[in-house]
């Protein structure tokens, strides 16, 4: 038995439309019970009696519509409650992209449509704006669940366009996913729910079939080009999807974005691009700007007379976060996507859970293995360092372009494959007839591979096996 102290829990009440809020430091966990009325967690709702477990220095909010007793046990860095919320706000969002869904799902079963302006019969295809520390993320998260929880069968679709998050894979990509289920929030190393393809599939919470493609770097500045290319690969396959798929089509879709579409100037070629990039590829008929006056009047003007520009304030309650932090999370993300995850729970607590799932449940266990090189074709897009085409000097030319792929020798020193993380790509076109020279760029992920040391890689075969399972999908 442990000769630890139970921890401290303390009793909250909290009242109509108010939220508790918490930010956990390195090492520490919380635990939250419901003990009395009902509450959420950015649209997922809390489980009465079970105590749902929080780590990995996760920043989140516990917010009641109706009012609610919690009992939180742990140490949180802070804790506070505030009635200062705009969940009414996002809320009414909400509404109104239900009832696009309701009337696309009508015409496109042929059914009387309330409203006969036909531009109003799409489903919501929703693109989130906002400078960094607005709480994006959170706003799809939120407007995600809402749609899942409506009762009516809606799988959107969220997306995913910021490579400086993790998402369902690794920092680096951009992905899509239908999603089926609430969302749950446990730990910032899966802020967008777990895949199928890491962790046991029989879990409600694991059901996420995410279809990911390797950008490489957490900066969109670092390759506009080649991110705006895997942005319209994204978009093609989600259409070729809601081909088959009449329901997925009518719930639509929200795609989360980085904040450099937000900062910059006006005459930012590459910003503007890639936001123009996504509403192309994506359809988008919805912009919605978080906190941001600024970027509304210039999606106002610039987008106003093709879809609807809306503007929706921040939380109160977003955490500005470090570059160090950033980097912690990555590393927690890397960590759970080759291992699982498992919160200890706080001393005292022995029946947590993580999303409603059982803590023995998110255990994977990856094996080690030697590749040999001659085995494997390591490639990079561009150059390591590649300064943007503006910036070099006039008349002059690059030797190797933004989107070629440069074949890398493993043994040389300067390859850069120390402690690097590198994507596994799916196989390509079997047919020589159908291959074409920047075919690689189109792969999408099948698993990563880590450089363990100078002459092997670590490979976690148990998610790179269930990965190829995603591939099939």
């Amino acid at each position: 038995m442990s000769d630890k102290k139970p921890a401290e829990s303390k009793i909250w009440e909290l009242g109509p439309e108010s939220e508790f809020r918490f930010e956990l430091d390195p090492g520490q966990s919380l635990a939250i019970k419901l003990v009395q009325g009902r509450a959420e967690i950015f649209g997922f709702e809390l489980a009465e009696g079970k105590q749902h477990l929080f780590g990995f220095e996760c920043k989140a909010a516990v917010f009641t519509w109706k009012g609610c007793v919690i009992e939180v046990t742990g140490e949180p860095s802070t804790e506070y409650v505030s009635d200062d919320t705009p969940m009414r706000t996002y809320g009414n969002l909400h509404i109104a992209l239900e009832q696009m869904r309701v009337r696309a799902l009508s015409e496109i079963r042929g059914s009387p449509v309330p409203h006969q302006d036909k531009t109003r019969s799409d489903p919501p295809r929703v693109l989130v704006l906002g400078p960094e520390h607005s709480g994006k993320t959170t706003v799809c998260k939120i407007l995600t669940n809402y749609a899942v929880r409506a009762g009516q069968g809606w799988t959107p679709f969220l997306v995913n366009v910021d490579p400086s998050e993790g998402a369902w894979a690794a920092a680096g990509t951009l992905s899509v996913a239908p999603i089926s289920g609430p969302i749950p929030t446990a730990s910032p190393a899966n802020s967008l729910g777990t895949a199928a393809t890491t962790a046991p599939v029989s879990l409600s919470s694991n059901a996420l079939l995410p279809l990911v493609y390797w950008y490489g770097h957490p900066e969109t500045k670092r390759n506009p080009l080649l991110l705006d290319r895997m942005i319209r690969n994204l978009g093609e396959n989600i259409n070729d999807r809601f081909e088959l798929d009449t329901q997925g089509r009518a719930s639509g879709l929200i795609v989360d974005t980085p904040p450099s579409f937000a900062s910059g100037p006006a005459s930012s070629n590459p910003r503007l691009r890639l936001i123009k990039a996504c509403i192309d590829a994506f359809t988008i008929n919805v912009i919605v700007v978080v906190g941001h006056e600024k970027l509304n009047v210039e999606m106002q003007r610039t987008y106003g007379s093709l879809v609807q520009v809306v503007k929706i304030p921040k939380s109160g309650g977003v955490v500005e976060v470090d570059h160090s932090y950033r980097e912690r999370v990555h590393n927690y993300e890397l960590h759970t996507y080759m291992y699982g995850q498992i919160i200890p729970p706080p001393a005292g607590i022995t029946n947590g859970t993580m999303g409603g799932e059982t803590l023995t449940d998110l255990v994977l266990a990856p094996s080690s293995t030697v590749v040999n090189f001659s085995d494997l074709q390591i490639y990079r897009i561009g150059l390591e360092t590649m300064a943007p085409s503006d910036a070099l000097p006039v008349g002059a030319t690059r030797t190797v372009s933004e989107m070629q792929a440069v074949l890398v020798n493993p043994a040389s020193p300067g390859s850069g494959l120390l402690n690097a993380v590198l994507a596994l790509l799916g196989p390509a076109n079997p047919d020589e007839n159908e291959r074409y020279d920047e075919e690689i760029l189109d792969l999408p992920v099948v698993g990563f591979l880590v450089m363990w040391v100078s002459s092997f890689f670590q490979v976690g075969l148990g998610s790179f096996t269930l990965h190829c399972m995603q591939h099939q999908h």
